[in-house]
């Protein structure tokens, strides 16, 4: 499965498919954008979990509910760059072009996001 496809059958689930989506204070951004902060952080909780209860040592389970809360990450990644009328396959090339260009220019590390 490519990202494009993925992100067609993740819009087949979207509650909010079909509305206005336009502009930044429509419910269905507001829920997207505080729903993927929320999955983000469930990610972070988890790992978080890992390191003061079990000494940084990841099972297979961890493993197994992390993967299950980065998919729900990217399941929102998928319908906001929807909303913003961008593909997941373009978004992702976009992504690894502004990557390589930091990384041929050797600013990889530092602050900004125009670098």
């Amino acid at each position: 499965m490519n990202f494009n496809d993925y992100q067609k059958k993740a819009l087949s689930t979207d509650l909010g498919a079909g509305k206005s989506n336009k502009y930044a204070h429509d419910p269905a951004y507001v829920d997207k954008i505080l729903s993927f902060v929320g999955e983000a952080g469930e990610v972070a909780e988890k790992y978080k979990k890992i390191i003061r209860d079990k000494g940084g040592v990841i099972s297979k389970e961890d493993k197994q509910e992390i993967i299950k809360e980065i998919g729900d990450v990217l399941w929102y990644i998928a319908v906001l760059a929807d909303y913003l009328g961008v593909s997941l396959n373009e978004l992702a090339q976009a992504n690894v072009e502004k990557l390589a260009s930091r990384k041929q220019r050797n600013k990889l590390s530092g602050r900004g996001d125009n670098r």
